[in-house]
């Protein structure tokens, strides 16, 4: 396994490994997209990055596809075929922008992938069917009349992370609406929000990989580390992260007001940081857009919150997270896979050293 940090040969593994996970996967996603009632396909088209607002072809920006990556390197850890898994990797990719286009609308999120959300150019009504229809087809993929055995087990791990996405959703919205959030409430949270998709993908790769019980579960785990792993990282890029990067405007999540981890970990600390911190995201006043006085308060924000400790509580939070993912790993029996079992690792250092 590799125990290196995050070293130029590990970027270019992880890149090559999602280069060729998109590469297998769009075909079968895209033909499934196109079952969709015309108006909706052509939403769902746009999201994906396949057509402009107008249906014509396009080639914008996609996902990094690193939930398909997740799910064929783990069939392959286990002594599978990437092929094989081909199916859940499908629904789970499906799931996941069923989540993004219902987490556009809810957020209030404008940019995606450095272009104009769907709601935005489609209005919520579409996207927010859009998504529905994904979510539709995700459980249909995998109930195709001619799926394997193990298919139900699969549709009972998908829906019941999809459950747990759901929830976490809930609970993110919920905090918006209370002054005082705890982070073993805000952890909690992102364990059911991007953990729980994270380690069913996993779990998926491995079950339609032929995995036992062991290696199952063993993947599992290290889905669920790197799914906190992933989020806090998300968290450290929503409030430092470069636009250029993350395709969303500078300090998007200060902005909103949103109780990230960082943010929570920082108001928790008990210093003078935090009660200002506080103070300023309790002041409904405060500019909340970019530019002006507006960005003045996000930077002064994400001042405080590295004062607080924030911050540095994220980061080494994250790289606690990784170093679980890891050990997971290391529980696994893939004498048949160590090739994927190596890259399951670089995709974790991918993920905890995206540039912020």
């Amino acid at each position: 396994m590799t125990t290196v940090p995050d070293t130029q040969d590990d970027r270019t593994t992880a890149r090559r490994a999602l280069h060729e996970a998109r590469a297998l996967l769009d075909p079968e996603l895209r033909a499934w997209v196109r079952r969709l009632p015309p108006p909706v396909a052509r939403v769902a088209s746009y999201h994906f990055g396949w057509t402009d607002s107008a249906g014509r072809p396009d080639a914008a920006p996609a996902g990094k596809a690193l939930r398909p990556a997740l799910v064929f390197a783990s069939a392959e850890a286990v002594g599978g075929r990437a092929e094989e898994a081909l199916t859940p990797a499908v629904a789970v990719e499906l799931t996941h922008n069923f989540s993004l286009l219902h987490d556009d609308i809810l957020d209030g999120d404008t940019t995606r992938r450095h272009r104009a959300t769907a709601w935005v150019v489609f209005g919520s009504s579409a996207a927010l069917l859009a998504g529905d229809a994904l979510l539709n087809q995700a459980i249909r993929v995998l109930a195709e009349p001619d799926a394997p055995a193990h298919a139900l087990t699969g549709v009972r791990w998908l829906s019941e992370a999809t459950n747990q996405l759901i929830e976490g959703e809930q609970a993110d919205l919920h905090f918006e609406e209370r002054s005082r959030v705890s982070l073993d409430e805000c952890l909690l949270m992102a364990e059911r929000k991007t953990a729980a998709l994270l380690a069913c993908a996993c779990a998926l790769g491995a079950l339609w990989g032929g995995g036992d019980e062991r290696s199952v579960d063993a993947l599992r785990r290290f889905g669920h580390h790197l799914g906190m792993a992933f989020q806090l990282t998300d968290d450290l890029l929503g409030i430092w992260g470069d636009p250029e990067v993350t395709g969303k405007p500078a300090g998007a999540d200060l902005a909103s007001r949103k109780k990230s981890l960082p943010v929570v970990a920082a108001l928790d600390s008990g210093t003078p940081a935090a009660r200002r911190l506080a103070e300023l995201y309790a002041d409904d006043d405060t500019e909340r857009e970019g530019g002006g006085d507006g960005g003045v308060a996000v930077a002064t924000l994400a001042e405080l919150v590295t004062e607080a400790g924030g911050r540095a509580w994220a980061e080494r939070a994250a790289a606690d997270q990784l170093a679980g993912a890891r050990a997971a790993l290391a529980d696994l029996n893939a004498a048949q896979g160590t090739e994927a079992v190596d890259r399951l690792a670089t995709l974790a250092l991918m993920v905890c050293h995206r540039d912020r």
